[in-house]
């Protein structure tokens, strides 16, 4: 098959949906098809090369105002003039059989649609991230968008969507009736080898963190994944465990957290990493003794890498957060109700405390990685999808 990945994030650029989109595509050419990659320039990575089987495009791009709307999130489009002409030529060279499109609101997701439409060419589209904001008249501004900007552009192509997890499903129902072809659940997929064999006492070292205790949080800080309960729960986490640290690696575009933590007398507990690059991932990972992640009342990459690692999670999220995979708190994951700040403080005690129960569920969980989310069994599941979309069309 040729297939053509769309995604406006993409390595160099950091971020869950930019390395998902970058392993599915290394694995589409290690299987044997070509691969087009579209997406959109960021700082000095090269406008065009080719790589691990890929040639890959960055086209010209602009960024998206610092505003709190969009929480300073650095958001790159490449809406100008040119766009449609540049797409379509790049695209009618490749002849793809399918196009794989990873973000529903990112400008080369609807002009890569416009295209599909005109010459037929069927699309699977991922959707990484919910337009939801906690503040009421941002989730208005966010519902607004979704009705009278994406949901008529996936209308013109009627992608099939990847279902990740339940609360994406929901929200697809909710907000995108009748504008796709149909669901399909696969879940993020994670690299188990990938996470294993950090070290650990480089980080340590490096944040000043001694023998202390760590609860790891990886990932960007945006107001869906603020950290405030975290803040919350370590008044009760630090009278039990008295120098333990909170430990969050991801660049901080909503600090409200930090505030929070100044105002509970906990500041000196936090310690903001900032920004990290993937290559350092697996270090704090070695470096945890739990890992907690608020990923909007889901479950996102990091949380799953966390698992992989063998290190224990602490989730406030549903049990059925995956369709057709059980979490089973207490026994892979120890999980309390989105919201309940006593319930994420006792789990982390718990972690903190208890080595023996901790080590069972860092060792559970490893285990329903590699046998459910491993990126060999996802990478599968889509070129077995994309197959049947191309065959569709001949």
């Amino acid at each position: 098959m040729r297939i053509a990945v769309v995604n406006n994030f993409f390595p160099p650029r950091a971020g869950g949906s930019s390395h998902l989109s970058e392993s599915l595509a290394k694995g589409y050419a290690a299987a044997g098809h070509e691969v087009l990659v579209l997406t959109a320039a960021y700082q000095d990575a090269p406008a065009e090369e080719e790589r691990d089987g890929l040639r890959i495009v960055r086209l010209p791009a602009w960024m998206l105002p610092q505003t709190r709307l969009a929480v300073s999130f650095d958001i790159s489009f490449t809406t100008r003039p040119s766009l449609l002409r540049r797409v379509r030529k790049l695209l009618d060279e490749f002849r793809p059989d399918v196009i794989h499109q990873h973000g529903q609101f990112f400008d080369l997701t609807w002009a890569t649609s416009l295209y599909a439409r005109k010459r037929r060419v069927p699309t699977l589209l991922s959707i990484h991230t919910r337009l939801e904001n906690p503040q009421a008249r941002y989730a208005k501004v966010f519902r607004g968008l979704d009705a009278t900007m994406v949901k008529p552009f996936m209308r013109r192509s009627k992608p099939r969507l990847v279902v990740m997890d339940v609360l994406m499903q929901e929200y697809i129902q909710q907000r995108y009736e009748g504008a796709h072809s149909g669901l399909v659940p696969i879940p993020v997929g994670v690299d188990p080898e990938w996470v294993t064999g950090g070290n650990g006492q480089r980080v340590r070292e490096r944040y000043g963190l001694g023998d202390s205790p760590v609860i790891l949080s990886v990932g960007h800080v945006i107001p869906l994944r603020d950290r405030i309960a975290l803040v919350e729960a370590l008044p009760a986490v630090l009278a039990a465990v008295p120098d333990a640290k909170l430990l969050v690696a991801g660049q901080i575009y909503y600090p409200v957290f930090q505030e929070r933590a100044k105002a509970l007398g906990v500041e000196h507990a936090l310690v903001c990493a900032g920004k990290v690059p993937k290559s350092e991932i697996p270090d704090l990972l070695a470096a945890a003794t739990v890992e907690s992640h608020e990923q909007g009342l889901g479950l996102g990459t990091a949380t799953l890498e966390a698992m992989a690692a063998g290190v224990p999670v602490v989730a406030p999220a549903r049990a059925d957060n995956f369709p057709g995979i059980a979490l089973r708190d207490g026994e892979n994951v120890l999980l309390c109700a989105p919201g309940d700040v006593d319930g994420l403080a006792e789990r982390l005690i718990a972690a903190l405390t208890d080595p023996v129960v901790a080590k069972q569920i860092g060792v559970n969980g490893q285990a329903l990685i590699r046998e459910r989310f491993s990126l060999q069994r996802v990478l599968d599941r889509h070129l077995e999808v994309l197959g049947e979309l191309a065959a569709s069309r001949r």
